[in-house]
């Protein structure tokens, strides 16, 4: 009997009241805080992402805007680097809604965002690095053949790149604290929630080839001459 998947499900009944075109508003909030960090920064010593960024003791003090507002934080404050970023992200970003939908692009996304927050409570702080690091493994996973520009000139599938973070994220699960290695995990739990059966699906149908491979020899094993 087939059971719908419980996201089919959602997307079905709640998908009219999913949220467009998200990154670009992730990209547009990012670009007007860099911004404003810019102007104010210049005419005083404050910065406005000091007041959005992830900080447990703050929110736990009552700051609670902070569990969002820091997916608006800009990862660098070089412009060249920040617009090739930002366009990089939304490109992403874009690319997964049409492929998902908007609806689960919306829940890949608040996954990210929730195990961003449960991996600031455990280390005492967060930043969007693994929220955008998961956009970009999701596509990767998706589109592993799709080629980019390393520094504009060199093409390189997505496969290579996500291969090269995957090395670096063991490195960090070697060295971190338990803690680090916890908070790691949540913070790129989207991508274990969305990709799981991956894994599973290829094990099982490497099982049923090596099956197949083993019933055809021994049907030839049977009859060892044409007749």
């Amino acid at each position: 009997m087939y059971r719908e998947p419980l996201l089919d499900k959602l997307d079905r009944k709640m998908g009219r009241y999913a949220l467009k075109n998200l990154m670009a508003i992730i990209v547009i909030g990012t670009a007007i805080v860099w911004l404003l960090d810019m102007i104010v920064a210049q005419r005083t010593d404050i910065m406005i992402s000091w007041y959005l960024e992830f900080d447990k003791n703050l929110i736990l003090q009552g700051q609670v805007w902070r569990l969002i507002t820091f997916v608006f934080v800009p990862e660098t404050y070089n412009l060249f680097y920040l617009a090739v970023s930002l366009y990089f992200y939304w490109l992403i970003g874009n690319s997964l809604e049409n492929e998902w939908g908007s609806f689960r692009f919306d829940i890949f996304y608040l996954f990210g965002v929730i195990g961003a927050i449960v991996s600031g409570f455990i280390t005492g702080y967060a930043t969007n690095y693994y929220l955008n690091l998961s956009l970009f493994l999701a596509f990767a996973i998706l589109y592993p053949n799709h080629r980019v520009l390393l520094f504009f000139f060199i093409p390189v599938k997505m496969k290579w790149l996500a291969i090269i973070d995957l090395i670096g994220i063991i490195a960090l699960l070697i060295f971190e604290s338990w803690a680090g290695r916890i908070a790691i995990f949540f913070a790129l739990g989207n991508i274990v929630l969305f990709f799981w059966k991956i894994p599973f699906n290829k094990i099982r149908q490497a099982h049923r080839r090596r099956k197949w491979k083993k019933e055809a020899r021994r049907d030839d094993n049977d009859y060892p001459f044409d007749l």
